[in-house]
C-alpha cells in the first residue's frame, strides 16, 4: 500500500482510520507507517481538523489495543507460536530470546523501556505474554511506554507541522 493510499484513506476516515493503522502496526505487520500517521494526526490536531488530546488518545488506545492482542497470543501459545516464529525468522530468535530473558530481570520497568524502542517494542509483548508476566503489571506499564512514544510523536507533528503540512496539500481542504 503507497503513502498516498494512506493518507487517502486518513482523509476519507479520519481518528478510524488512525486507529487502526496504528493497531496493525502494533501488531508488528510490516506495511503499516505508524511513525508517519502519528505525526501526521498532530499536524491534523495543530490545524484544528482534530484534538490533540483525542489524537493521543487514539494511537495511545490502538496501540495498548495490539500490545494487549500479542500478549495474549504469547500467553496462549507463547512456546508454539515462538517456534513458528523462529522457524519463519530466524533472525530474531536471539531478540527474542534476549527480551525474554530481560523481562524475567525487570519486569514492568522492562516493559516500558522496551515501548520505548523501535522495532522491540511490538515485538516485547508475545515474550511476555509467552513468561506469563502479571496482565495488570503489564498493561499498565505498556500504557506508560507506549504513551510516552506516542505524545513524542503526536507531538511533533503538532508542534513541528506546519513545515510538514505543507507537503500535503490536499489535507488542507
Amino acid at each position: 500500500m503507497s503513502m498516498e493510499t494512506f493518507l487517502q484513506f486518513i482523509t476519507n476516515y479520519g481518528g478510524i482510520a488512525i486507529f487502526l493503522i496504528v493497531f496493525l502496526e502494533y501488531l508488528n505487520l510490516p506495511g503499516f507507517p505508524a511513525g508517519v500517521i502519528m505525526p501526521l494526526a498532530g499536524i491534523w490536531a495543530a490545524h484544528g481538523r482534530m484534538n490533540f488530546f483525542l489524537a493521543l488518545l487514539i494511537t495511545v488506545a490502538a496501540g495498548l489495543l495490539g500490545s494487549i492482542l500479542l500478549y495474549g497470543i504469547g500467553r496462549g501459545g507463547g512456546e508454539i507460536f515462538l517456534q513458528k516464529w523462529y522457524q519463519k525468522f530466524p533472525r530474531q530468535k536471539d531478540t527474542i530470546e534476549g527480551k525474554m530473558e530481560y523481562l524475567q530481570q525487570k519486569g514492568g520497568i522492562g516493559i516500558f523501556v522496551s515501548k520505548l524502542v523501535p522495532m522491540v517494542r511490538t515485538l516485547i509483548s508475545i515474550p511476555a505474554g509467552a513468561i506469563r508476566m502479571n496482565f495488570g503489571k503489564y498493561v499498565v506499564s505498556s500504557a506508560c511506554g507506549i504513551l510516552v512514544w506516542n505524545l513524542v510523536l503526536v507531538g511533533a507533528g503538532y508542534f513541528l507541522g506546519d513545515a510538514a503540512f505543507t507537503m500535503f496539500d490536499f489535507l488542507k481542504a
